[in-house]
């Protein structure tokens, strides 16, 4: 009799563990929640986790790979262990990784861990367009005004935890205390934001020269050799003109040009793996910008879409694809660095 109630007891524990293990591997989104979020909120974070999410469930997402209210997904298992997992153990001697605090990243964010050395001995300087007193363009959607600076800035902020998280410096130019990074659908928009911590003029001429100068301060006081200005902004044409992300560098700038072309390749890659039906004709090409001109370290002009346009729209709106957009770049510097590393 004691070995018959020794079996049901047995059968009942794995039972419950295993109920209890199911449980924690499906899970149902919350309002307004998107991929990124959902996944923090189960405790998996990196892009390796969201890889595998999207791998999971691809039958099961909406449109650019939106979470769908009511639906059950499976999550990425946390006891197989993942690349990111395994590279925090190895660097740290079986030791858990140091968590590293940026405010500017905003609560839910700010914690991050070095989970690689890919851009060890980088230095970014990163600028979002506009700012302060200039919203930059302004879209319509659902009633809502959609403000340049607001999307460019929390893209950048994601750019920023990316390239930190592989063991790059970055420098944050145009900076807002509050913001932080959003999964908001609609941004608000404020004048708080500064030059690291300077007034930002109202004259156009001015703000320019104020982040220029501001980098190339930076930029003579960085140890590292491989220094970058990235410059990240939203265009502005006529709502029926659909625009793929685009790239300008500086004139006789041929680290700028090898970096734009290898961010439209980094681009191009993602798409046709992403939507392989849909191809990408993002540009690369030359112009005079001031910050492009006047900041000394090798630079990159980044335009990621038509404000107007409603197609373009959903790779803003999204915090998903604005993570998606802070990712792509993050590998395109990856491979930009490992190309000048090789060529040094």
């Amino acid at each position: 009799m004691k070995r018959v109630n020794i079996i049901i007891l047995s059968f009942l524990f794995f039972g419950i563990c295993n109920s209890i293990f199911s449980q924690n591997d499906k899970d149902s989104p919350r309002d307004g929640e998107g991929i990124h979020s959902f996944l923090k909120r189960n405790n998996r974070i990196g892009n390796n986790y969201y890889e595998q999410f999207l791998e999971l469930n691809k039958n099961k997402l909406g449109k650019r790979n939106t979470l769908l209210k009511g639906v059950t997904y499976t999550l990425p298992s946390i006891s197989k262990g993942n690349k990111e997992d395994q590279l925090s153990k190895k660097s740290n001697n079986k030791e858990s990784s140091p968590i590293y605090i940026e405010p500017l990243f905003g609560s839910a964010y700010e914690q991050y861990t070095i989970k690689s050395n890919k851009l060890k001995g980088a230095c970014f300087y990163l600028s979002s367009g506009h700012g302060g007193p200039d919203p930059g363009a302004i879209g319509k959607v659902d009633g809502y005004s959609l403000h340049e600076h607001e999307y460019a800035y929390d893209i950048t902020l994601r750019l920023a935890r990316c390239l930190q998280e592989e063991g790059a410096t970055v420098h944050i130019i145009i900076q807002d205390t509050q913001d932080g990074i959003r999964d908001d659908r609609y941004l608000s928009n404020s004048d708080r934001a500064t030059c690291m911590g300077e007034t930002i003029p109202l004259n156009q001429l001015k703000r320019l020269e104020q982040r220029s100068n501001k980098i190339n301060d930076l930029a003579r006081k960085t140890k590292e050799k491989y220094k970058r200005a990235v410059f990240i902004h939203l265009d502005s044409r006529s709502q029926k003109k659909q625009l793929d992300v685009f790239f300008y560098y500086a004139k006789n700038s041929s680290g700028g040009k090898k970096l734009a072309k290898t961010m439209q390749e980094t681009f191009a890659s993602h798409y046709d793996k992403h939507q392989p039906n849909r191809g990408f004709t993002g540009t690369v090409s030359m112009r005079e910008l001031y910050v492009l001109t006047n900041t000394t370290p090798v630079g990159i002009y980044a335009e990621l879409g038509n404000i107007q346009n409603s197609f373009d729209q959903r790779r803003f709106l999204d915090p998903n694809n604005r993570q998606a957009l802070a990712n792509w770049m993050c590998r395109g510097f990856i491979k930009d660095y490992d190309n000048w590393k090789k060529g040094r």
